[in-house]
C-alpha cells in the first residue's frame, strides 16, 4: 500500500527536514517487506495567496486517484499508536491500495475538503505547527511498521 503525505508549504533544510528524511528513511525500510511503502511526500505551495480553499484545490490535484484521504486535523481522532498501526494494517488488508495523509497550511484544512475525507486524525487538542505535524506523522507511520513487524521500537 504506498502512502503519500501532501502537506501545504515547502519544508526547507533544517531540524525539521532532517527528521522527516529519517524517519520516511526508516519507514521505507521496515515498511516495505509488510506491504506498507513507498512513503512519498507531496508539497503543494499557494503562491497566489488564495488561504485555505485554494490550498485545497491544489491538495485535491495532488490526491492520488482512488486514494483513501486522511486528514491532519485536531477535530480527529486521538488514537494510540498500536490503533493506528492496526488501522494502517486493516486498510492494507482490505486491498487500499493508495492512502494520503493531508496537512494543512498555517489556516488548517478548508471546510469542503475536511468534509470529504475518509478518516481524521488528531494528534491532540492542541494545535502544532504544520511542519512539526509533519515530523510526527513520519514518526508514527515508522512507529507503526515497527509495531506490525513486531520490532522493539515501541515499548507501551
Amino acid at each position: 500500500m504506498r502512502l503519500g503525505l501532501v502537506a501545504v508549504g515547502r519544508m526547507r533544510s533544517g531540524p525539521e527536514r532532517m527528521l522527516v528524511d529519517d524517519y520516511v528513511a526508516r519507514f521505507d525500510r521496515t515498511g516495505r517487506p509488510l506491504g506498507l511503502g513507498p512513503l512519498a511526500e507531496i508539497e503543494v505551495e499557494d503562491k497566489k495567496g488564495g488561504g485555505m480553499e485554494a490550498e485545497a484545490e491544489l491538495i485535491a490535484r495532488a490526491l492520488p486517484a482512488a486514494a483513501l484521504v486522511v486528514t491532519m486535523d485536531e477535530r480527529g481522532r486521538v488514537m494510540s499508536s498500536p490503533d493506528f498501526a492496526a488501522m494502517l494494517a486493516r486498510w492494507r488488508d482490505a486491498g487500499r491500495q493508495d492512502v494520503a495523509f493531508v496537512i494543512g497550511g498555517a489556516d488548517g484544512i478548508a471546510p469542503a475538503l475536511r468534509a470529504k475525507a475518509d478518516f481524521s486524525v488528531s494528534f491532540g487538542a492542541m494545535v502544532w505547527p504544520h511542519l512539526l505535524v509533519r515530523v510526527m506523522l513520519a514518526e508514527q507511520l515508522y512507529r507503526a511498521a515497527t509495531i506490525l513487524a513486531g520490532g522493539p521500537y515501541h515499548r507501551a
